[in-house]
């Protein structure tokens, strides 16, 4: 097993190859890590209907949305909020800011047409029109909550969910092994979940899909729109996510493993 310092060192290498791969190549790759980030959070929406318990609810939705990072560890594509740690790269002088900032760009959007697209063919597709119309009361209720977000409790949950997300990733890196990898990722993921907390990327399927369910079903639910999307949450959700991941675990370890006053 790798030590948290070997990880800190091999991923220097392993963000400084997320930024000279060409921008279609991010692209594409972020839309299937939109999308399977989004069916991730499909299934966790799925599993909650099986409880009336608001808790209980949210620990078998937590035990299936990391299914979405899983695939993309293992099958292929890239994460905006995982990338935050690209920061690492950048601090050791192994890429530039500007390479950081152009991945960055080019995955969110991959990530936002994977996630929009997955949720406008549930939507478009009946999907969510079963268990007596829980799951859609569900997808609705979900929607209106994370629009309707106030911008700090959104950007706070930010923070924190992708502080869990990038310990996710980290640990990761920790062995080769793909069930050593899937058991480190799986359950930091599956404890932010449980907690409540916000991710930018699931969010891009969370709210367009209450958004088309509105459209193909009549109706305005209270605030539930796209600007609303936007800058009740995505905004904020958004800069907490860069800070958590970025800030928090990206400099936060290159400090502690990495930097010249580590090594004196």
């Amino acid at each position: 097993m790798n030590s948290p310092g070997e990880i800190a060192e091999i991923y220097i290498m392993v963000g400084d190859g997320k930024t000279v791969r060409k921008s279609w190549v991010l692209f594409l790759l972020g839309i299937f890590g939109g999308a399977f980030i989004a069916f991730g959070a499909l299934g966790s929406q799925i599993a909650m209907c099986a409880s009336s318990s608001p808790a209980v609810g949210r620990c078998l939705s937590g035990l299936v949305f990391p299914i979405g990072l899983m695939m993309i560890t293992i099958a292929g594509g890239e994460l905006f909020t995982g990338n935050c740690l690209i920061t690492i790269s950048v601090l050791s002088k192994n890429t530039y800011l500007r390479s950081m900032l152009r991945s960055w760009l080019v995955v969110y959007l991959g990530n936002f047409v994977g996630g929009v697209a997955i949720a406008f063919l549930v939507n478009y597709g009946n999907v969510l029109n079963v268990f007596n119309g829980a799951l859609l009361d569900k997808v609705l209720s979900t929607a209106v909550t994370k629009a309707n977000m106030p911008f700090m409790e959104a950007f706070i949950k930010g923070v924190l969910c992708n502080f869990m997300v990038c310990i996710a990733v980290w640990c990761s890196f920790s062995t080769e092994d793909v069930i050593g990898k899937i058991l480190s990722l799986y359950l930091p993921v599956a404890l932010f979940v449980i907690c409540g907390f916000e991710h930018s990327v699931a969010n891009m399927y969370f709210i367009p899909a209450g958004l088309f369910a509105q459209m193909f079903n009549g109706g305005q639910a209270e605030g539930l729109t796209w600007a609303n999307m936007m800058l009740n949450n995505l905004l904020p959700v958004t800069l907490g996510n860069i800070v958590g991941g970025s800030v928090l675990v990206g400099a936060g370890y290159w400090l502690i493993f990495l930097s010249s006053t580590d090594n004196e």
